[in-house]
């Protein structure tokens, strides 16, 4: 997307409610409900973009997406705990509004991912945060957790994994892929990234899908078909293999920096299954975990108990 474009699509966000804050000041609508702006920072050679809202000086909450999505996942969320957080949301390389320079000549990795996302945390001067961890975002997050472990206040999984026996039957077709990395096998994993198979991810499992927005998904749809972005995304799916790879590490972080933890899960996720939220309490005694009656995509469904969810969790930590 040129600079013009990205200008445009900022000039559109603040049109449907999203605008810059005085600075220092928390800005609020006039029925109260804190103001999501937008902005971007240049962190690693990438020009990340990112959502904030809530007071500069607050306890900061640092949500990570995942696959197919964005930032705009958390438009729902955002808002509902900005009162008393400061709440960011960066887009990570491949995906929304984040620029990724040509000549940047960037690996898309999940190792790139987490560097990308430490240095965009140095950037903005973030010493200490709770990490909301999605999808993607888990093996991202738990990677900047392992790094910096000192800066990490608490740990929300919605639906992140960090247990083999959390993965779902979904992910068959993947691991054929991660086995043998063939075109064949390359185009298969290519035919379930259509339209119509993003829609599927987020309504799978779903008692009522017709109260899931369709902005979601189709806006995920528009930016994969973006020149070059599918490979990226084949690329990572490739590359999640190692991921699990690193399970162990991640279990073992937990065991000796005991991080507070909520587990809340869509239960009928096909993707990431309830034994891998459970599996959280063999390493973290203490996890809370809750599920909830929905599938992957569980904010679009249950965004306010995920909200009230977290601000009695995060009422309990220590900053």
């Amino acid at each position: 997307m040129t600079r013009r474009g990205f200008l445009a699509a900022g000039s559109g966000l603040a049109a449907i409610g999203l605008s810059a804050p005085v600075a220092g000041v928390a800005a609020v609508t006039k029925a109260g409900v804190p103001t999501t702006s937008v902005h971007r920072v240049t962190a690693d050679g990438v020009e990340v973009f990112y959502r904030e809202a809530g007071p500069k000086d607050a306890p900061v909450i640092l949500l990570l997406h995942g696959f197919p999505t964005s930032s705009f996942m958390y438009r729902e969320l955002i808002p509902r705990l900005a009162d008393k957080y400061r709440v960011i949301a960066p887009d990570l390389p491949g995906f929304g509004f984040t620029e990724v320079p040509e000549a940047r000549n960037y690996k898309y990795s999940f190792d790139s991912l987490a560097k990308t996302l430490e240095a965009f945390a140095e950037a903005l001067h973030l010493k200490r945060y709770a990490l909301y961890v999605f999808d993607y975002g888990a093996p991202t997050g738990l990677r900047l957790a392992m790094a910096q472990p000192q800066r990490v206040a608490a740990i929300i999984s919605q639906n992140g994994n960090a247990y083999e026996e959390g993965l779902g039957d979904a992910w068959a077709p993947i691991q054929l892929y991660w086995r043998e990395p063939t075109a064949e096998h390359r185009e298969g994993v290519r035919q379930a990234l259509s339209p119509e198979g993003l829609k599927d991810q987020y309504t799978f499992g779903v008692p009522h899908p017709e109260r899931i927005a369709p902005e979601g998904y189709t806006l995920d749809a528009a930016m994969i078909a973006r020149p070059g972005n599918m490979e990226i995304q084949l690329d990572l799916f490739l590359n999640y293999a190692s991921n699990v790879k690193m399970y162990p590490q991640f279990q073992e972080y937990f065991r000796e920096a005991q991080p507070p933890l909520l587990a809340i899960w869509g239960e009928h996720d096909p993707f990431f299954i309830p034994a891998g939220a459970e599996a959280y309490r063999r390493d973290l005694p203490k996890a809370l975990v809750q599920f909830l009656d929905t599938g992957h995509f569980a904010t679009e469904t249950h965004v306010d108990e995920i909200a009230s969810a977290m601000r009695g969790f995060l009422a309990t930590v220590k900053w």
